[in-house]
């Protein structure tokens, strides 16, 4: 069962690995590359009710493993006809592309956390324990997504729409698969629209801590999709360059930026021991400075003798995401009550990769497109360095602020729980 959700989690994350990071580039090259932001924004504002309307579903009416297949075959359909628009028309077609995309990311959001329903019910069917197997599950997923990037790399994929195609096949396969797993049951019992849509979760704004928790996940969830989207035409915007021109990193974006990828599975088993060590305030901490080193590198750096930077800037990803995002959600599940723990999760993820996601699109495609003429074929590096490091110095005034307002006494909380686990055994 292990192998078979391993397998699961490969082909999941390997659908966006196909696209997510070179889709940027493919903007650029058909004359689209200033409405980057309005393509990425759509996760966020597609993560904001599309999961939770497809949980809801799931819940109730259909297995969770069949609204897996449905949406990952919605979401391929969409895709492959972006394909098919981006080589018929030569990518003039923006109201069509930013409307399949929308269709596209829109069913595909959902599949992230159903694919994680399924392996749960399916974990705990078999007598395992989610929160030991999960974990190594998970992995394989950062795995896939490596392995799509660099085949959009060395396929030569990067700059066309042919890339949907490659993610669009790979969401049937998914979907195809999905079908032979465990069924998951559904619970036909009524909800009140509250619990149903996991507003319960809000309550947890009248709590301070938890109010500027969320508050400051917000705010930096806006550093999330940046280099997802800017990074690629950034390295290939180089090519202006005749020093550059001929360097791996400009040659092959996707392959040097998936060390960030490969940063991250590392950095995952780093987390249990950083969070013993230093607690949910420094771990935070931390990720907010290596986000503004990680724009700070790219800003400083280049494909040549400033290779380095960027090979820096990729291995220092990991510490900035995973810090981050996992150990932000570990928090909120040791922090809540139990009847709202599945609805504050709901929570982090919206203020962060929905909010903040959102947010940060947009805001990053107006910092941008003022720096950087995306239609010129001219060297633009000042410009993009600019960018950068404005992005550098959002990140740290968040992590100023976060340290005066965010209150936490790592001691006395694992003093809590220890005594709360007693109390429950």
């Amino acid at each position: 069962m292990k192998f078979r959700l391993s397998l699961l989690s490969f082909l999941e994350f390997g659908v966006w690995g196909a696209y997510l990071i070179s889709m940027g580039t493919y903007l650029v090259g058909a004359g689209m590359g200033a409405q980057i932001g309005y393509f990425y924004a759509m996760q966020g504002v597609t993560a904001l009710f599309m999961p939770a309307l497809m949980g809801i579903v799931a819940d109730r009416w259909i297995p969770a493993e069949k609204m897996l297949s449905l949406c990952h075959f919605m979401s391929a359909l969409a895709k492959i006809a972006m394909g098919y628009i981006g080589l018929t028309t030569g990518g003039e077609a923006f109201g069509t592309l930013i409307t399949l995309y929308t269709l596209a990311i829109g069913f595909f959001m959902p599949t992230l956390a159903l694919s994680n329903s399924v392996a749960y019910t399916a974990l705990e069917k078999t007598g395992k324990d989610p929160m030991k197997a999960f974990p190594s599950i998970r992995f394989w997923g950062t795995v896939g997504f490596i392995c799509t990037m660099l085949i959009t790399d060395l396929m030569g994929f990067q700059a066309d729409s042919r890339q949907f195609y490659l993610s669009g096949t790979i969401g049937i396969i998914t979907a195809i698969y999905a079908l032979t797993l465990p069924t998951c049951p559904v619970n036909n019992t009524r909800k009140s629209m509250a619990d149903a849509w996991g507003l319960r979760a809000f309550s947890l704004f009248k709590q301070r801590r938890m109010a500027i928790f969320f508050l400051f996940s917000g705010l930096l969830g806006i550093c999330l999709q940046i280099t997802n989207g800017y990074a690629n035409p950034f390295l290939s915007s180089f090519k202006s360059i005749p020093e550059y021109a001929g360097t791996f990193g400009v040659q092959h974006a996707n392959a040097l930026i998936s060390l960030s990828q490969m940063s991250e599975t590392f950095c995952i088993l780093l987390i249990p021991f950083a969070l013993r060590k230093w607690g949910i305030k420094r771990v935070m901490l931390i990720a907010m400075l290596c986000w503004a080193l990680r724009f700070a590198l790219f800003g400083w750096g280049n494909p040549g003798n400033g290779v380095w930077m960027f090979v820096l800037s990729m291995l220092v990803y990991g510490v900035a995401f995973d810090f981050f995002n996992i150990s932000g959600s570990l928090f909120v599940n040791k922090e809540t009550d139990l009847s709202i723990r599945s609805s504050a999760q709901g929570l982090f993820v919206l203020m962060t990769n929905g909010i903040g996601a959102t947010l940060g699109n947009l805001g990053a495609q107006m910092v941008v497109n003022h720096y950087v003429d995306m239609t010129s074929t001219s060297p633009q590096t000042e410009g993009w360095s600019q960018a950068w490091m404005i992005f550098a110095g959002y990140a740290l005034v968040v992590a100023v602020l976060f340290v005066i307002f965010f209150k936490y006494k790592h001691e006395q909380t694992e003093n809590q729980a220890t005594e709360s686990c007693k109390k429950s055994n």
